[in-house]
């Protein structure tokens, strides 16, 4: 979607919501709706800060500090049904 896979922002941003929305500046409204939903994070991605899922903290209203590694990553789907009554196709 950007192009790169690491960025260093030098920038101070105390949320993750001004982050991602300075980010989408960046990298335009493709990405912003990758990232956004209206008010919320988008369903197709999940966004880890420092190892702990966003949804799990303050989601856009989490706080930032200069140290915090973000990652945005798809979200990824899908399962083999293993373990499941022995049906081993795809589900």
């Amino acid at each position: 979607m950007t192009g790169v896979k690491e960025i260093e922002w030098d920038e101070p941003t105390p949320t993750l919501g001004e982050l991602l929305r300075l980010l989408s500046n960046q990298y335009g409204p493709e990405f912003r709706r990758w990232v956004l939903d209206g008010g919320n994070l988008s369903g197709a991605v999940m966004v880890v800060i420092n190892g702990d899922d966003a949804r799990h903290q303050a989601g856009l209203s989490t706080p930032l500090h200069p140290e915090d590694v973000v990652s945005i990553l798809p979200m990824m789907a899908g399962g083999s049904g293993v373990g499941r009554g022995g049906d081993h196709g795809a589900v």
